[in-house]
């Protein structure tokens, strides 16, 4: 058992939170990143599989309140349109009783940018100056925040756990949350929990926090899941044991850890007998799961029919 790293964790977090530290290590929970209506990966899986992954990967990036409508490439509108909505179907999942839910947030710039401003390489926005009382930066990111604890309240009204990763990948620079730096993001990270939980009372999220330096820990006490993000160059079978490793020793050993985003599936045979405790895998979308170009229908079969691995 690992208590909730907010005192006042909602009973259903906690007992989410429970379950996660207690199959970590005897069993993996299959999960699959999302960004459309139809949830086209989670179909593909059934028609190969005859499962569904238990735990459900979705994208908040279109309800980033500034959005560059007018200087938008058609990748981006197209990628925005396609996001609209995951709430509404995240809820829907929910409340059939039989998903884990996480959120993942490609948070388009508080202030100006264009294009994917979520990316840094797209927008001028520092978030260091988020960190100086009375700049433009701070009320941007505390507008944004309000805006979010809006859509996250009906999840926490009806005591619907979350698995919120927000900040993600902080241990690179191509987002302008990391942009600054890993220390940057980690205090990002920590006005965010203490809004969240101090003012919004969002007691229901499960704090994810997805970086792998050690500077950039936040600490354990803001911290309920650890987690890394692996996009390894080519297919080779592994239970992620190397980077497990180093993401505990970058970290802390005190927390549930999990496979945030992979581009590889775990081989579900290693991890039966190596038992390295990730809690969870998350799988990203489209190409990453559909077709061959990453994972084979043979490696989701032996994923999903595995006695070590945890679906619906």
């Amino acid at each position: 058992m690992q208590k909730g790293s907010n005192p006042n964790i909602t009973e259903n977090a906690q007992k989410l939170l429970n379950y996660l530290s207690d199959i970590a290590g005897h069993g993996i929970i299959t999960g699959q990143h999302t960004q459309t209506i139809p949830m086209e990966e989670v179909q593909y899986i059934g028609k190969i599989t005859g499962h569904s992954p238990k735990l459900l990967g979705f994208e908040m990036l279109s309800y980033s309140p500034n959005i560059n409508w007018n200087d938008a490439s058609k990748a981006c509108l197209t990628e925005v349109r396609e996001n609209e909505g995951t709430l509404e179907t995240a809820m829907e999942c929910a409340m059939r009783g039989d998903t884990i839910l996480t959120f993942t947030f490609h948070w388009f710039s508080p202030i100006g940018g264009r294009d994917k401003s979520f990316y840094a390489e797209h927008t001028d926005f520092d978030a260091s100056c988020i960190l100086v009382e009375g700049t433009p930066e701070r009320k941007a990111f505390y507008h944004d925040m309000d805006v979010i604890a809006g859509l996250l309240k009906p999840f926490c009204d009806k005591d619907i756990p979350i698995i919120w990763r927000p900040f993600h990948e902080s241990d690179g620079t191509w987002f302008w949350w990391g942009a600054k730096g890993c220390e940057v993001a980690r205090e990002l990270y920590k006005l965010m929990y203490a809004y969240f939980t101090d003012k919004y009372h969002l007691d229901n999220l499960i704090w994810v926090w997805n970086c792998k330096i050690k500077e950039g820990y936040p600490g354990d006490e803001y911290v309920d899941i650890i987690a890394a993000d692996v996009y390894l160059p080519e297919y080779k079978p592994t239970d992620y044991a190397a980077e497990y490793r180093e993401l505990i020793d970058n970290t802390t050993h005190n927390k549930v850890a999990a496979l945030s985003e992979v581009g590889y599936l775990p081989d579900a045979e290693l991890l039966s007998k190596s038992c390295i405790p990730w809690a969870y895998y998350m799988t990203w979308s489209k190409e990453f799961c559909i077709g061959e170009q990453y994972n084979s229908e043979e490696s989701l079969r032996s994923m999903y029919d595995s006695e070590y691995s945890i679906k619906n």
